[in-house]
């Protein structure tokens, strides 16, 4: 099933499609169920999935209160509406991984003066992982994600993220890993800051549980910008080329260093626009992924 997080009428709810395109708020039904991290513990101390726990929250009302999806979406992209997205949830901490595509790592080997540092990387056991965002610097679906002033060459990264419960892979979201690659590229050191800034990553629409995704080494990932209102980037991928797994990256992540729960974690991208492309504020980025939805954010300089 797939969750999302509501702000209805100034307040946080929680819903779940229960049906095709109409959502449950089930937050409405029971006060408790405030959030997917909520009703992942309720799971969690029953020895029960989520989708057992909200289908027994819906059949306790009788199918409780309806809310169109389209109705959401299209109130939270014209900025104002009685039901808008908010964060699928607030994750504590967003990592990341690098070079988990074939094409990653050649268009990394293409912008630095030490490309061997990225093959090397990418036939090792041991991944890439690095520290992205804190809560604060994550933005919901159709808020801003952010270019830095300091960068000639920014991209978006469409990818495939992951939520940590319990220690496990507990369902899936759209991530979007904005990157500097004018900084990432002069010198591989500079990571951090081509990679961690003030609106420098964003996740939704929804949180999907693994029963739903079913394979997630096996989704279409679609990246769009639009600048002007004119498709200026269309390019796709699958995770299927992705040559290390989720389960596989959430083991390397947390070797000796617990991670609380609701961490999630961005698995790397495989489609990156040519060199000559370059976002600038006022572009739309769209990421799809299959089973999961559509996430979009307005880009500004930061």
């Amino acid at each position: 099933m797939r969750y999302f997080q509501l702000n209805i009428r100034g307040g946080s709810h929680v819903a779940v499609e229960a049906t095709q395109d109409t959502l449950v708020d089930l937050t409405a039904i029971s006060p408790h169920a405030t959030g997917v991290l909520e009703l992942l513990r309720t799971a969690s101390m029953m020895g029960t999935d989520i989708d057992h726990v909200a289908r027994s929250i819906i059949d306790r009302s009788s199918g409780g209160t309806t809310i169109s999806l389209l109705d959401v979406e299209e109130a939270t992209a014209n900025g104002s509406g009685p039901v808008t997205y908010g964060l699928p949830l607030v994750p504590p901490e967003v990592w990341a991984v690098g070079v988990t595509y074939a094409d990653s790592m050649r268009e990394r080997q293409a912008e630095s003066d030490t490309p061997d540092v990225y093959a090397k990387v990418y036939t090792a056991d041991r991944p890439e992982i690095f520290f992205k965002a804190t809560s604060d610097r994550v933005s919901a679906p159709f808020d801003e994600v952010g270019i830095r002033a300091d960068s000639d060459w920014d991209v978006p990264e469409p990818e495939l993220a992951f939520v940590l419960f319990d220690g496990a892979v507990a369902g899936f979201t759209v991530g979007n890993d904005m990157s500097s690659r004018t900084i990432e590229g002069i010198n591989p050191l500079y990571l951090p800051q081509a990679k961690v800034y003030d609106r420098s990553c964003s996740i939704g629409p929804c949180f999907v549980t693994r029963e739903t995704v079913g394979d997630p080494q096996a989704l279409a990932v679609r990246l769009i910008i639009e600048r002007d209102g004119v498709e200026a980037f269309n390019g796709t991928t699958s995770t299927s080329e992705m040559i290390r797994d989720c389960d596989y990256l959430a083991d390397w992540l947390q070797r000796h260093n617990p991670v609380p729960d609701g961490t999630t974690v961005l698995t790397g991208t495989g489609v990156i626009p040519p060199p000559e492309f370059t976002l600038a504020g006022g572009d739309v980025v769209s990421i799809e992924i299959e089973k999961i939805g559509r996430l979009t954010n307005p880009v500004i300089v930061v």
